[in-house]
């Protein structure tokens, strides 16, 4: 009998653990995964069904682990390949267990097998500023809608950059993150819901441009530095922060069959 070698033993105890921590996953009813030649970028979450078309793998992984594509180590062709998933939620899932679902279905499909490194980096820390916090704690029984308005969030459009929702310290810090100013993490301690009611003008130096960039036709408003210590009594301090590196310790490119 072949010995195996020490690598391909360590390879096989991976993938074992990784397929037993995905049999403990929220999965979906039914999925699709193929491999497109068509990058598009397409997604699309509703209740019953998530599709995603045209989507490099390195961002369906990154929705996946919930980082960003920089936080995210693995083969190179993660950045081209791109793939098309339509699967459909199993009854009365919620949005907040979809990234969990892609795992599972990775893991399923294309043997994805990772761990996570913590390493410090340049960023910020979300905290109380000093004068005290001026945001109120969300309290459902006043809202007519209920739970429901308790995840809703309203984005600008055009003109200045905006943010309105009921929401807690760690998903504000993660909205900031992914608007391009470093890794924030979330320092303040807090961990309730609260009225979120952001408005500022977008500084294109450290912001990624979006559908909130700003418009010169806007009224200007402060800069968010200073909105969130003006308005929520937060602040944004320069640190250097712990941040979570997925690294891909296998994956295969060809998706099993569906």
């Amino acid at each position: 009998m072949k010995r195996l070698s020490p690598w391909m033993i360590l390879v096989s105890a991976i993938l074992s653990i990784t397929a037993l921590r995905a049999a403990d996953q929220p999965k979906f009813e039914v999925a699709s995964v193929k491999r497109t030649n068509a990058c598009e970028v397409k997604t699309s979450l509703d209740s019953a069904l998530v599709t995603l078309d045209g989507v490099p793998l390195k961002l369906i992984v990154g929705q996946a682990f919930k980082v960003r594509a920089d936080q995210i180590e693995g083969p190179s062709w993660l950045d081209t390949d791109c793939y098309a998933i339509s699967a459909k939620l199993p009854q009365g899932a919620t949005k907040d267990q979809v990234p969990a679902m892609l795992q599972a279905l990775l893991a399923e499909r294309l043997k994805l097998a990772t761990h996570v490194d913590q390493r410090p980096h340049s960023g910020f820390a979300l905290i109380v500023d000093p004068a005290g916090l001026k945001c109120k704690e969300d309290d459902p029984k006043t809202n007519f809608m209920g739970n429901l308005a308790q995840g809703s969030r309203t984005f600008g459009s055009r003109g200045n950059g905006r943010l309105k929702g009921a929401m807690t310290m760690a998903a504000l810090a993660d909205y900031l993150s992914k608007r391009g100013y470093a890794p924030v993490q979330d320092l303040t301690g807090l961990t309730a819901k609260y009225d979120i009611d952001l408005s500022w003008t977008p500084d294109p130096a450290f912001e990624l441009k979006g559908p909130d960039a700003a418009d010169s036709a806007a009224a200007p408003e402060p800069s968010l530095y200073a909105a969130l210590r003006e308005l929520l009594g937060l602040r944004m301090e320069s640190r250097k922060v712990s941040v979570d590196y997925v690294v891909i310790d296998h994956i295969e490119r060809i998706p099993s069959q569906n």
